[in-house]
């Protein structure tokens, strides 16, 4: 039979249906499940049965929600979270050990830094830091006899700034370390970084799974040997999606495709604009010919994301004024949204990162990241236009 495409599989990959034949899954809102004797809850809690125990553990929704995923990304097998920064956090303290050493890109996600600077070293797991243009052999002096892992996003947040993920992927097979991509900002549409040499994929599934912003979710899929260590420590410290959360996502992921199809096609409509506004000092977004990292990009996505990054001449009081004439588009920290949406890095989601640290990573002041919605092109740059000085 022939193998199935993405939509396919995103659309038909559900649950077994119940006595009544439904045709969407239900909503399985329940915290624990009933065994039918002592001998069958003695052989469910020894793992002797592949079973529902109690929703922390898994939920027939959170287990949908996984399987569509793992199919949309080759993966094995998965863990679904409560939020992206779960599905980091846990990925991490799951895989780490006291005294361990990780290498991340500097191009990350604020939480994530905080994570790696202010937290992980209470257990004395370091890290360095390498740049988007690093070399391979400046990130390969990086790598000591302890460290255990390689981390990047790609595109990054805010910058979109794309990493050449199958370099990474080499690196990690040569000295035996892990891979772990954030995925969260292309969507397993758009890139699967397993088939580049990662070992571990991330999403926040907050953003373009959900894609209404409705709901908050991570997940992390990859082998069945690497996740079973993540799920023996997430279940003992609690982290697991909600079932209605898991159900909302999973409905969602059927629709993920056309969507991401039409923030793409918005967003390069968009850049194309900008990048010829006398008021934009420069204009990034993946499939730009502009962008220093395009043939990577080409290489790697399908399409270039829904987020556009741009600054604005005049620096912050610029940004100021262009925030406070937006109209149409929502000021929020959220992306992937049906809803286009303009955020200040600077003062909100890489806010705590020094001036020094958001100048290494090119967050200006003057930086804006625009989530490409789902409305009409024309009313998105109407209003973009209309707050840069234009009516």
């Amino acid at each position: 039979m022939k193998k199935r495409e993405f939509e396919t599989n995103a659309i038909r990959t559900q649950m077994e249906r119940s006595s009544f034949l439904e045709h969407s899954s239900p909503v399985y809102l329940t915290s624990s499940f009933v065994f039918e004797d002592a001998e069958d809850m003695r052989a469910s809690f020894a793992e002797e049965k592949d079973r529902n125990i109690y929703s922390r553990y898994s939920n027939p929704n959170s287990s949908e929600f996984i399987e569509r995923v793992c199919k949309m990304e080759g993966a094995e097998d998965g863990f679904a979270f409560a939020s992206g920064m779960a599905a980091v956090f846990n990925t991490f303290a799951a895989l780490l050990e006291s005294g361990d050493h990780l290498v991340s890109s500097r191009n990350i996600f604020g939480s994530t830094h905080s994570l790696l600077t202010q937290f992980l070293p209470k257990w004395k797991i370091s890290h360095d830091y390498f740049g988007i243009t690093a070399t391979e052999e400046e990130i390969e002096a990086l790598i000591r006899p302890e460290t255990k892992m390689i981390y990047a996003e790609s595109p990054t947040n805010p910058g979109v700034d794309i990493l050449d993920l199958q370099l990474l992927g080499k690196l990690a097979k040569k000295h035996g370390i892990l891979l772990v991509v954030d995925n969260c900002f292309a969507s397993p549409y758009l890139q699967q970084p397993l088939k580049f040499g990662a070992d571990l994929v991330i999403h926040s599934g907050t953003k373009l799974m959900d894609g209404q912003g409705r709901v908050l979710a991570g997940i992390t899929v990859g082998s069945h040997e690497l996740i079973d260590k993540i799920y023996r420590f997430s279940r003992i410290t609690g982290p697991a999606l909600s079932p209605f959360n898991a159900w909302i996502l999973s409905r969602s992921l059927e629709t993920l495709a056309v969507r991401v199809d039409r923030h793409c096609e918005n967003a390069l409509a968009l850049a194309k604009f900008l990048e010829k506004h006398p008021k934009i000092k420069r204009v990034k977004y993946p499939f730009l010919p502009s962008h220093p990292q395009y043939k990577l990009a080409k290489k790697q996505m399908k399409a270039g994301g829904c987020v556009v990054a741009f600054e604005v001449e005049g620096g912050l009081k610029a940004g100021r004024r262009f925030f406070d004439a937006i109209r149409l588009l929502s000021l929020s920290a959220n992306l992937g949204d049906t809803r286009s949406i303009v955020t200040h890095p600077a003062s909100t989601t890489h806010s705590k990162l020094s001036p020094e640290e958001r100048q290494e990573t090119g967050i200006t002041d003057g930086l804006v990241r625009v989530s490409v919605g789902l409305e009409h092109i024309e009313d998105i740059i109407a209003d973009i236009a209309q707050a840069l000085g234009e009516e």
